[in-house]
């Protein structure tokens, strides 16, 4: 079978062996250049802007691979919308050489509702931000925690921490506006239900700190039988309160007899001029 090659003298064969493999080498030489596309460069078009689709189609019109590398979220771009591209615009590239974007998601993601309370407002205002929350209408109330947040607000309602919520939401905040200059009349809480006390003290923007009998699990059953300040003084006249200050209350499970003297002193001239 090789006897062509055993018949010619062995210098002979290390001669055609030679030969052959510049001949291999210079084939592969001359057609690397079609392989890899040599001395041929793009420019890349700049696709940012345009829908997935559209910019899909041209940049693979002009020879390029395209992949979606990420996606973001942002309620001001439209959806499917190339947000980012790699390489950049304008840039030289050779032919079938791979575009990455990313591209703004249709749906707004879902994320858990931050606990803002009791941050400051700077601080929440930058915590909304970073979870892609918007911040909506601000509210102030009397409160002895100057620019805290007292509540979170989405829809009108109150949304506790770790509520589910999609990015781009507006959420409401209720700041405290430390204590007020003007002092009311400090209201009469005993004997009164939790909700009724409550709501009582809110009108009148003061704040309650609430201690519960150990009797009593759940203050939307307890009554008032102890609160501080009083409503009266030891002259039996109305004592003050500035509004943002914190009243303390007591809760029993059993509503209080009612008090037998309860007769107010007669108003100064002063008071009098007030009512």
């Amino acid at each position: 079978m090789f006897s062509f090659i055993t018949k010619r003298p062995l210098w002979v064969n290390l001669l055609v062996g030679i030969a052959l493999s510049f001949l291999f080498f210079f084939l592969v030489f001359m057609t690397l250049n079609f392989w890899t596309n040599h001395g041929e460069y793009l420019r890349v078009p700049d696709v940012k802007g345009k829908t997935f689709a559209e910019a899909a189609g041209l940049l693979e019109k002009q020879g390029f691979d395209v992949v979606v590398q990420d996606s973001v979220y942002y309620d001001t771009i439209a959806p499917t919308v190339v947000f980012k591209q790699f390489p950049d615009p304008e840039a030289t590239v050779k032919v079938n050489r791979t575009i990455y974007l990313t591209i703004n998601r249709a749906n707004a993601p879902v994320i858990e509702m931050p606990n803002l309370v009791g941050m400051s407002f700077r601080n929440a205002e930058l915590e909304l931000k970073s979870r892609g929350l918007k911040l909506g209408d601000t509210t102030y109330v009397p409160d002895i925690a100057k620019n805290a947040v007292k509540e979170q607000i989405w829809n009108g309602s109150s949304i506790k921490p770790g509520s589910k919520i999609t990015m781009g939401q507006k959420i409401s905040l209720v700041i405290g506006a430390g204590i007020g200059a003007e002092e009311v009349p400090v209201p009469n809480l005993y004997g009164l239900p939790y909700a009724e006390a409550l709501a009582l003290s809110e009108a009148n923007g003061i704040e309650l700190f609430v201690v519960l009998d150990s009797d009593l699990r759940d203050t939307t059953a307890g009554f008032v039988y102890w609160q501080n300040p009083e409503r009266l003084d030891r002259d039996r006249r109305i004592n003050r309160i500035r509004a943002g200050q914190i009243m303390d209350i007591r809760l029993g499970a059993t509503r209080p007899e009612p008090r037998i003297d309860s007769a107010i002193a007669a108003p100064s001239k002063e008071e009098k001029s007030e009512f």
